[in-house]
């Protein structure tokens, strides 16, 4: 039976813990495969008042020591273009950032970049309600926007099939909307999203009756807006 690698750490939050630990295992084995590390959470630690009764929080990070010897973590794919290498850069970066080991897979085509985050943790990357995500999704467009200016292209960020549930939930307000326009006789407008999100509503109520779709505002704060006929 092959030993596991253990290392425990502290830090003044969970997620600066399991950086360390994860910085710790990889000085013990070098190009350990991020996404195989468990982590098992000690201690969240307390914040204390004024300084007074503070205690780190503390986690056992843990890796299979004979699997990453044997197979060590294969390199990453090369990027297609260099927005996907900077878009990959951004976002471990990001993941790091959050304590959360993880890969960035990529798939690009004329329209748009899709980043898939694969790993485990996939709830901290997502976070209540999609918050989390749309939040980094969010960064990466508008850290490529500046970057890239007229040949950039929308980025998408997903992890677990969220973004597939996204759309399903982006096509039950379309149409909750369009009945709200029509029933009241005044345009209705969404939230801020991406071109893809956009895309999804203007797509879903192309052919419902009584209504059109157009996008207002600047990137990346564009909005639908759902017009009754």
């Amino acid at each position: 039976m092959s030993e596991a690698l253990q290392v425990e750490a502290t830090g003044e939050t969970v997620g600066e813990a399991k950086w360390t630990a994860l910085r710790e295992l990889e000085k013990l084995q070098p190009g350990i495969d991020k996404a195989a590390v468990q982590f098992q959470v000690l201690s969240e630690g307390e914040r204390g008042l004024l300084g007074v009764g503070f205690a780190p929080a503390r986690v056992l990070a843990s890796v299979d020591a004979a699997a990453t010897a044997e197979a060590p973590a294969a390199a990453p794919e090369e990027p297609a273009t260099e927005l996907g290498g900077e878009v990959r850069e951004i976002l471990e970066q990001i993941l790091d950032a959050i304590g959360v080991s993880a890969r960035v897979e990529l798939r690009e085509d004329d329209e748009s970049l899709v980043a898939t985050v694969a790993g485990r943790e996939l709830g901290l990357v997502i976070g209540k309600h999609g918050q989390t995500i749309d939040a980094i999704q969010y960064l990466v467009n508008a850290i490529v926007w500046r970057s890239h200016g007229d040949e950039r292209k929308p980025v998408v960020v997903d992890a677990a099939g969220y973004r597939e549930r996204r759309e399903a939930t982006l096509s039950a307000l379309a149409m909750r909307s369009a009945e709200r326009a029509r029933a009241s006789g005044r345009s209705v407008e969404l939230d801020p999203m991406t071109a893809v999100e956009r895309k999804v509503v203007h797509v879903c109520l192309k052919d419902v009756e009584g209504v059109t779709t157009r996008s207002e505002g600047t990137e990346p704060n564009r909005f639908v807006v759902i017009d009754p006929e």
